[in-house]
């Protein structure tokens, strides 16, 4: 007799990420993760109560990949703060798999409280990293403050600004902003 393999339950948790990154909560629904992960959808409920269960999991998933995780891995990979700065706005603010799912949950947050709350618990963690590196380079708190503030909207806001940058790629114009936050002067100055 061959064992039935079923579905992991990470795998349910990663295809609604992926739903939510390109359709909102809305696009989460058990069929459809069913569909795309090749089973039938009886498998999930050996996983979850419903789907509420599962969007709690996917939160879940996403507050630890969004906070422990990031801290972790720039932690371990070390360098000085200017660098642990950098490397932690583009661990969570890629265009990559992070980068969506953040922005469909700041969406989803706008209509729900609880999903609001969690994004301000997780925005509280990443403000709290940045004032501890921008802390260990500037003393006065209030440049500290200002300078975590700065990091943390260009991160977010540079993916809602549609406005053109005269001979230079958004990128470009990024990474010279997180430069001048930083106190890393032009090159040749």
């Amino acid at each position: 007799m061959v064992a039935v393999t079923r579905t992991p339950r990470d795998s349910w948790i990663e295809q609604g990420l992926l739903a939510l990154s390109t359709g909102g909560p809305e696009a989460v629904r058990i069929e459809s993760l069913a569909q795309a992960l090749g089973v039938t959808k009886g498998g999930f409920y050996g996983h979850f109560a419903d789907r509420n269960a599962l969007l709690d999991e996917m939160l879940d998933a996403w507050e630890q990949g969004a906070t422990d995780e990031v801290r972790a891995q720039v932690e371990r990979e070390g360098g000085d703060a200017r660098t642990k700065i950098r490397r932690a706005g583009l661990l969570t603010f890629s265009d990559d798999r992070m980068l969506p799912i953040d922005l469909a949950i700041r969406d989803w947050a706008r209509r729900d409280d609880a999903v609001a709350e969690r994004l301000r618990r997780v925005d509280n963690y990443r403000m709290d990293y940045a004032r501890e590196l921008f802390g260990s380079l500037y003393s006065d708190p209030v440049e500290v403050e200002a300078r975590s503030l700065l990091a943390f909207c260009l991160a977010v806001g540079k993916h809602f600004l549609v406005a053109d940058h005269h001979d230079l790629t958004r990128n470009e114009v990024a990474f010279r902003a997180a430069d001048l936050l930083l106190g890393n002067p032009p090159d040749g100055a």
